[in-house]
């Protein structure tokens, strides 16, 4: 039940549709400002790559599990307290973050940012869709909502860039805090003490529940960000989490059937509509992750500065303009979801197979712009439909837990396709280093010339002969090193494209994948 406006009179509309979508940026620094620089923030830290990327995950399997709850606290205090608490306490965090060179300490911070990344999400988009008065405010909203993030995090990733390479990682940490008071600043001045909503009991909160959930989904993404890493089975830690996921897993399950007001209620799977969207998000963000493929090639086989990184991805930004554009206008006209689903994943296949011939050893931005801006396209042509297709594929009353299950097969999508990734890479890497090795005869007259090329080179650079000798060997051995992921990538690539291009068919002759309920109608509030 609405309460009031809690907006001060004086404030126009423009002003506060301006300050809502500033706010919205508070969710992607906190989700992504560590992990804008894995290299860096992993030596700081002294940890491995798939330590940053578990707490990534530790903060978006937070974000899951606290927005069951989410509804409740926002409920039960003052709106405008709700929000400055939040950003205060997000600031707090960050400036102890620049304090904290303890992995297991920094865990628990990603777990705090994860629960106040959660609590402003789904109330910053209800506010947001009541200041459009037109028919399309649904859409309005969520593309709002879901496109700030979008088009947010290659800016946040360049500022990060550049106060890693010009200060250090504390001043990251500054920075980000400082965003977080200017939202308190931004929400003092603009709110009123109104709540948007009837106020309810906090004793109604499943807090079991929740410790339930939150512990099923860490200990699952343990298992798949780490799995490759501590060989599976044949690893303790792997067994064990395993075992506490599938128990802490089915007894939420349980729970929620037997309990009279879940705080999610399983029977939300029964449609069929809602399965095919939860499924369709779980193979968009599989496909999604060859990005960082693409961004570890020009790191470390292209040898491209971390500056020159981040700007490249401004065109990815185009891109996801131009996509979320698109979507906006197939929307609009009410055509059918899978029309966008269709052009969004055929532009996928098409960015895969493009990029398989862009694995060489040396690439100009020039050949890689439009295949990269094509990503993009993708990714704003489906992002929105996608959240709107699963979330409007129950009847109103089951509204907000289609939106859990959507932000689930968006985890669950960025984890499995990590895992997949990692585990290919690794995979044909080795496979292709040892067929390219043995290819070698080191005696060959074609082998003999290039270490002698790489000899001389380094004697002219001062090295003494035996050492240059031995770079020109571990030169050659990089070579192959450098080949092997190449030709890996090209696997991968080649693999997803045709799986999207056989997606994409079976979307052109499922005429079964419409929406069932009309989005205008479902006034969406889940997430």
């Amino acid at each position: 039940m609405i309460q009031g406006n809690v907006f001060k009179p004086w404030v126009p509309n423009w002003l506060i549709i301006l300050v809502l979508v500033f706010c919205m940026l508070h969710s992607m620094v906190l989700l992504g400002v560590y992990t804008s620089n894995i290299t860096y923030s992993a030596s700081f830290l002294d940890v491995e790559v798939e330590d940053l990327q578990f707490s990534l995950c530790v903060t978006y399997g937070t974000f899951l599990a606290t927005i069951l709850i989410e509804s409740r606290l926002f409920k039960f205090f003052p709106t405008k307290k709700y929000f400055v608490t939040i950003y205060g306490l997000a600031a707090i965090t960050f400036i102890l973050s620049a304090y904290t060179d303890n992995f297991s300490l920094f865990i628990v911070l990603r777990m705090v940012e994860g629960v106040l990344m959660a609590l402003p999400w789904i109330p910053l988009r209800q506010l947001l869709i009541t200041r459009f008065q037109s028919k399309n405010a649904v859409i309005l909203g969520f593309t709002f909502n879901y496109g700030t993030l979008l088009l947010a995090s290659p800016f946040i990733m360049n500022i990060a860039v550049w106060l890693l390479e010009n200060y250090d990682w504390k001043y990251m940490a500054y920075g980000s805090a400082m965003f977080q008071i200017i939202c308190v600043g931004l929400v003092m001045l603009t709110f009123n003490e109104n709540r948007f909503h009837k106020k309810i009991p906090l004793y109604q909160v499943d807090w079991s529940s929740y410790i339930l959930v939150l512990t099923a989904i860490l200990s699952g993404a343990f298992v798949f960000i780490y799995g490759e890493k501590l060989y599976w089975f044949d690893s303790i830690a792997i067994k064990a989490a395993i075992v506490v996921a599938f128990i802490t897993g089915g007894l939420f399950v349980i729970r929620q059937v037997v309990l009279k007001r879940p705080c999610f209620d399983m029977g939300v799977f029964q449609f069929d509509n809602l399965r095919i969207g939860f499924l369709l998000f779980i193979i968009f963000y599989i496909s999604r992750a060859t990005l960082n493929i693409c961004h570890s090639t020009m790191f470390s086989v292209w040898n491209w500065e971390p500056s020159r990184v981040a700007h490249v991805q401004y065109l990815n930004v185009i891109g996801n303009l131009i996509g979320m554009i698109t979507a906006g206008f197939i929307l609009a006209k009410g055509l059918a979801s899978r029309y966008a689903f269709m052009l969004g994943f055929f532009l996928l296949a098409v960015y895969h197979l493009w990029f398989t011939f862009l694995f060489v050893p040396d690439a100009a931005l020039r050949d890689i712009a439009l295949p990269y801006t094509i990503q993009g396209m993708a990714v704003g042509v489906l992002f929105v439909p996608l959240v709107l297709f699963t979330v409007s594929s129950v009847p109103v009353e089951y509204a907000p837990f289609s939106g859990t299950v959507g932000v689930s097969g968006r985890f669950w999508g960025s984890t499995i396709g990590f895992c997949i990734m990692q585990n290919a890479q690794v995979f044909l890497q080795k496979k292709h280093y040892t067929k390219l090795s043995q290819s070698v005869l080191w005696e060959s007259p074609e082998t003999q010339e290039r270490i002698s090329q790489y000899t001389n080179s380094f004697i002219a650079k001062g090295y003494a002969t035996d050492d240059a000798g031995k770079l020109a060997i571990r030169q050659v051995l990089d070579s192959l090193s450098k080949q092997s992921v190449l030709l890996g990538n090209m696997e991968i690539f080649t693999a997803l494209g045709y799986v999207l291009l056989l997606l994409t068919v079976l979307l052109l002759f499922n005429k079964h994948l419409k929406q069932t309920f009309d989005i205008f109608k479902n006034r969406v509030w889940g997430s």
